[in-house]
């Protein structure tokens, strides 16, 4: 007998909480390096482009790949016992990050990094949804995803507090460390906490799968299957994946360069950085994402089943000109330019995650969110660092001139953005119809 459609509970949001908290230290974990370009590059007689490796191809390499199997596995196992696993291992090689003494040692422990974080946001997405009903689904991906800019927020305010710490004479933490580099405390002290969390996460209960749908289900897809229906919704897919992949690039591209720029063309301190961009990241990045969500869910309440692109189409015209008028500003104006920019580059995400479980059959949920997470990763993460070094050290090769590469690639990737989503919009409401429609004996026959 099917079993009645639930509500989202008190549990459901509790769950939330506890998983955003992972993302939170997640992206702690991650987005640390930015801080540390200048004393990372001095010390390791490294390149901008060589630093960039570590940002994004390092990370990103694994983090794409692996999240494609473990997507797969999260629709077949108990998704809080993978969640688990991967924060204890992200958090020891975070830690181990802090141990490295060259280039190489750095690059394979942010490997291990992308390993253990590959783990995360697939399962996650996939037990949210079968917390909360279509209708919010939305506004609880968009609470999820506020560590993204949480943790990035943190990561920048955490690295420039600790790192003054460490570096003044009258430290404690020195003498206790030895003649270890200031950036290699920071990633040892921002690594260990989250085993504590790995055990939290553990306490979890697995949701059962499909319940919110009204038909709960064990059904274990064959990977031909999910091929199939993707491959038939191909445009839909391509585009809403293609689309927030320019985007995260944009993104990518200033988390892990505009604290250089404003380092190096503007005079600012690290600690300035930390406390101001990452401040503002940690305030107006989640009103963004929160603001995006609840838009989303409000369209589709309204009858739009293509909803979640339009915020994204809404978040692209906002980010290309607050970025524009963030990135020319004086600097006296740059504070409060900023502003905008950290909220319209969040804008869509609300929105981004919860618009592949929408068009995704329960089953394979986890596959798609993972291939999602593939492209997004693989493009935003490792392109978006990658071109703004590429363009700084070799079309405009002055160090100084960071600013005009970040411009450059801000403006190339919210027009593909924009063209994506453009493309994909009936297609995708055709999608959203058919996973509604989708029944696993029409599947399997």
């Amino acid at each position: 007998m099917t079993p009645p459609t639930p509500r989202a509970s008190w549990y459901g949001w509790y769950v939330v909480a506890v998983l955003m908290l992972a993302y939170v230290c997640s992206f702690v974990d991650r987005q640390i390096l930015a801080l540390m370009v200048v004393p990372i590059r001095r010390d390791l007689g490294i390149s901008d482009t060589q630093m960039s490796l570590l940002m994004g191809l390092s990370f990103a390499l694994f983090y794409s790949f692996l999240g494609l199997p473990i997507g797969r596995l999260a629709d077949r196992a108990s998704r809080r016992t993978i969640i688990s696993w991967g924060i204890a291992i992200w958090s020891l090689m975070t830690a181990f990050c802090g141990l490295a003494r060259n280039y190489g040692q750095l690059f394979l422990a942010r490997m291990g990094v992308g390993v253990g974080e590959a783990a995360l946001s697939p399962p996650a997405y996939s037990m949210i949804a079968d917390y909360f009903p279509r209708e919010r689904l939305g506004t609880a991906i968009g609470v999820y995803s506020l560590g993204i800019y949480l943790g990035s927020g943190l990561a920048m305010m955490l690295g420039g507090w600790i790192t003054g710490r460490v570096s003044g004479t009258e430290s404690w933490m020195v003498p206790l460390l030895g003649a270890m580099r200031p950036w290699q405390v920071v990633f040892l002290i921002i690594g260990i906490p989250g085993l504590l969390l790995a055990l939290w996460t553990a306490t979890l209960r697995e949701p059962v799968r499909g319940a919110m749908g009204g038909r709960a289900t064990t059904v274990a897809l064959p990977f031909k299957e999910v091929l199939r229906y993707i491959k038939s919704h191909r445009v839909a897919f391509l585009g809403h994946n293609l689309g927030f992949a320019f985007i995260a690039l944009v993104n990518y591209a200033w988390a892990y360069w505009v604290p250089t720029w404003l380092q190096r063309a503007h005079a600012w301190t690290p600690q300035q950085v930390g406390l101001t961009y990452g401040l503002w990241t940690a305030t107006f990045g989640v009103l963004g994402v929160v603001t995006g969500g609840w838009l989303g869910d409000r369209l589709a309440r309204a009858g739009h089943p293509d909803a979640k692109l339009r915020v994204g189409l809404i978040g692209i015209a906002g980010e290309l000109v607050a970025g524009l008028l963030f990135l020319l500003a004086p600097t006296e104006w740059m504070t409060v330019a900023l502003i905008p920019s950290t909220f319209f580059a969040s804008f869509g995400f609300g929105a981004a995650a919860a618009a592949i479980q929408e068009i995704s059959p329960v089953p394979m949920r986890a596959q798609t969110s993972a291939l999602y997470l593939f492209v997004i990763n693989l493009i935003g993460q490792t392109l978006g660092p990658f071109f703004v070094a590429g363009l700084t050290d070799y079309v405009f090769k002055d160090d100084l001139r960071i600013g005009d590469s970040i411009l450059v690639v801000t403006i190339s990737g919210l027009i593909l953005a924009a063209v994506s989503f453009r493309v994909a919009l009936a297609p995708f409401r055709r999608a959203a119809a058919a996973s509604q429609a989708w029944q696993p004996e029409a599947a399997s026959g």
